[in-house]
């Protein structure tokens, strides 16, 4: 009997960063890459209607796919529903996605630390409690980006960002305070690594900049279970389907470029 899936789910085609990490780590398991494009960006929603719609896209989900995981590769969809889809759907294993603060905060050593996040994020108690648990002893900047994602995801389709656009949306994370300055930026959001070079061009000076990615594809292995290895290819790709239905010409370059097919 085949192997049951590891779904991997994303706003949009940031996840791709945590598929990534999942392949290197996982390389006979099979990946369903889920991409609610339809409903992207997360930050424009209302919460209750943003909760009841990931909730009703995951019953379709599990019903289509049978995951033996599914990795909810967005913070924004983690803060706000992680708890909710694990009471909804008992006997389902989930992996969420949220802010790298405890590794951060053990990480610093000026005790200024920045959070680079979507503004849903910023604003989830979730996201709060977390510092307060982890980070206590430090000071966090919490900066939420409102055109961050939608420039990564430009970045990825087209090839080309403006960097002073860059530059402008990760200037409030640069924090100096009684001679010290800010030294480690974590990037609270799965597009945002798809930008880091360019992160790391236009800072005003150099910091470690955290991605989650690695973190959570370790975490999704050791749930899994320790069937036999298969060949992952002997169907064909691993697909990826786009709730919106449209995907266009450069998302297409993007999917095929990551090994996926497109499916309806």
């Amino acid at each position: 009997m085949a192997e049951r899936p590891v779904l991997v789910f994303d706003s949009g085609i940031g996840g791709l960063t945590v598929l990534r990490e999942a392949r290197v780590l996982m390389p006979d398991r099979r990946f369903v890459y889920v991409a609610d494009d339809a409903a992207f960006p997360y930050g424009a929603w209302d919460e209750p209607a943003l909760h009841r719609h990931i909730i009703t896209l995951f019953g379709q989900l599990l019903q289509a796919h049978d995951p033996e995981v599914s990795v909810i590769a967005c913070n924004t969809a983690s803060t706000l529903v992680i708890d909710a889809l694990r009471e909804a759907y008992p006997g389902r294993l989930f992996v969420g996605t949220v802010p790298a603060i405890k590794p951060a905060a053990e990480r610093t050593r000026s005790g200024l630390v920045s959070v680079l996040a979507t503004p849903g994020t910023v604003k989830r108690q979730y996201t709060r409690d977390l510092i307060r648990e982890w980070a206590a002893k430090c000071h966090v900047r919490l900066v939420g980006s409102v055109g961050l994602a939608a420039l990564a995801e430009a970045y990825i389709r087209d090839g080309f960002v403006d960097e002073d656009m860059v530059r402008a949306e990760i200037e409030p994370c640069f924090v100096e305070r009684d001679g010290r300055r800010t030294d480690i930026v974590v990037l609270a959001c799965t597009h945002y690594p798809f930008l880091v070079n360019r992160m790391r061009k236009t800072a005003p000076w150099p910091v470690d900049w955290i991605d989650p990615a690695e973190a959570i594809a370790r975490r999704a292995l050791s749930l899994l279970g320790r069937g036999e290895p298969e060949d992952r290819l002997a169907n064909g790709p691993d697909p990826a389907i786009f709730t919106s239905g449209k995907a266009d010409a450069a998302i297409r370059r993007v999917v095929q470029g990551f090994g996926l097919a497109l499916r309806d």
